[in-house]
């Protein structure tokens, strides 16, 4: 027995040591990874087009300064490392302070007392595609994320307002003050909380098509209102889109065809639909994004219901969730697992580890995603998406306003989608501009900026 128990012991040293320790060592509570910069240079952050987004500087008395080239363009996906640490400067913290130079290179060094130079982070990030969503977001306040569903690869991720990490040791103390109301080092797209609007409809949508496999004979009389009790939905800006299929009624987001719906479906499968879809666990990646919220049940009142159907009421997404969403609709149902990082690799560009595609699992049979594929194609030629028509790509998506005061008039800009075009990889999106009104005024034209840039190189 005690020589079973100290084999099993042993085993599970080994395998601690050979699996888990690299992610026990790269923990943000591990301080221990502070004393490797007494001995290691930190490495660059690289863009996947080359470009550098973080390096460390050094002066004539050999003074550390970590500099960002591009300031807040890339603010919060790759971070800061002084104050604490945030995006890729915190996550990928022990790859920059490990340095597997050539081998003699760094006994030398370590016999001299010098230091030696730390890996290098090679993202996915294209530093074009990066440019173009921060100026496209411009003076909105908001998020956007930009990934290819068939690898998982996120492309760019823009968060605002922003902050500069070349000067966040001497901002931090009013960047962290109660004055400092606009919660700048908030990475929006992970962490930002806000109603999904018109773009849950794509939810909506598929729970009614489960419930009802004669869905095709939906028809429905668009008044610009629907009425329940003493609560009333209008359509945005009290517009009457007449008879409708459902097909229609999510081409032109019809709110009062989406309200009665939601008063027909089966409250408890509603939910169980939504938590298979991501809602109220951890998002896949190692991102540390917040989980959305659902939180329809049996004992939900009409009035709920109604606002939940059409992305109101009590739910709460993040960006990069939505992102999920039309990416796993863009590759046929399955979800890849989102990364940042393609490799890194030791400072003369030689490969020490890769981090390649790998599926997460599906989230829509092929026959639900063919069918939202449809719909979402179906905004863009004949719905609130017409300023995506005609391009040399075709796009597909849905467009979202989403309330988030009592003050009429006033929501968030949203959309999510993607586009396809024979010979390149397609692109998923998901913006949000707040304060932006209706996701046709602001979040479409972005998003039509953004698909261009791509398909232009």
């Amino acid at each position: 027995m005690f020589l079973g128990l100290f084999i099993c012991l042993m085993g599970y040293m080994v395998y601690f040591q050979v699996v888990k320790s690299e992610d026990f060592i790269n923990s943000p509570y591990n301080k221990r990874q502070d004393s490797f910069a007494t001995r290691i240079i930190r490495g660059e952050i690289r863009s996947a087009d080359g470009k550098v987004l973080a390096q460390t500087n050094r002066d004539e008395t050999g003074n550390e300064t970590r500099y960002y080239p591009y300031g807040r363009l890339y603010a919060h996906v790759v971070g800061f490392a002084s104050n604490g640490k945030s995006g890729l400067e915190s996550t990928m913290n022990f790859n920059l302070l490990r340095s597997h130079s050539f081998i003699l290179e760094r006994m030398v060094n370590e016999i001299r007392g010098e230091k030696s130079v730390g890996d290098n982070v090679i993202t996915t990030l294209d530093s074009r595609l990066q440019e173009t969503a921060y100026n496209v977001l411009g003076s909105y306040d908001g998020a956007i994320i930009v990934l290819e569903p068939s690898t998982g690869r996120i492309l760019a991720m823009v968060s605002k307002p922003d902050f500069d990490p070349n000067t966040i040791s001497e901002n931090w103390e009013y960047l962290t003050s109660e004055d400092s109301e606009e919660s700048v080092l908030l990475n929006r797209v992970t962490q930002g909380m806000y109603p999904p609007g018109s773009t849950f409809k794509i939810l909506t949508t598929l729970e009614y098509v489960r419930e009802n496999p004669d869905y095709g004979s939906f028809g429905y009389e668009c008044t610009g209102s629907i009425s329940s009790g003493a609560t009333t939905i209008h359509c945005s800006g009290n517009q009457v889109h007449g008879p409708l299929n459902l097909q229609s009624a999510f081409a032109r987001s019809c709110n009062s065809a989406y309200a009665n719906i939601g008063l027909g479906l089966d409250k408890t499968k509603f939910a169980e639909l939504c938590n298979s879809l991501l809602f109220n666990q951890t998002l896949p990646g190692n991102l540390g994004a917040k989980s959305s919220s659902f939180s329809l049940d049996t004992s939900s009142s009409d009035a709920l219901v109604m606002q939940t159907a059409i992305g109101q009421g009590e739910t709460l997404v993040s960006p990069y969730h939505m992102a999920l969403l039309a990416s796993a609709i863009a590759n046929n149902g399955v979800l890849m697992r989102p990364y940042l990082v393609e490799r890194t690799e030791n400072e003369n560009g030689i490969e020490v580890k890769a981090y390649n595609a790998a599926e997460w699992g599906r989230l829509f049979s092929e026959e639900e995603a063919a069918l939202l594929q449809e719909y979402m194609k179906e905004v863009v030629t004949n719905g609130t998406g017409a300023k995506l028509n005609g391009a040399s790509y075709t796009a597909a998506g849905k467009t979202g306003s989403a309330e988030f005061s009592n003050n009429k008039g006033e929501s968030h800009s949203w959309f999510i989608g993607y586009a396809h075009q024979e010979g390149k990889a397609d692109i998923a999106v998901a913006i949000i501009a707040e304060r932006g009104g209706t996701g046709s005024a602001v979040a479409v034209p972005a998003a039509k900026q953004i698909f261009d840039a791509y398909y232009s190189y």
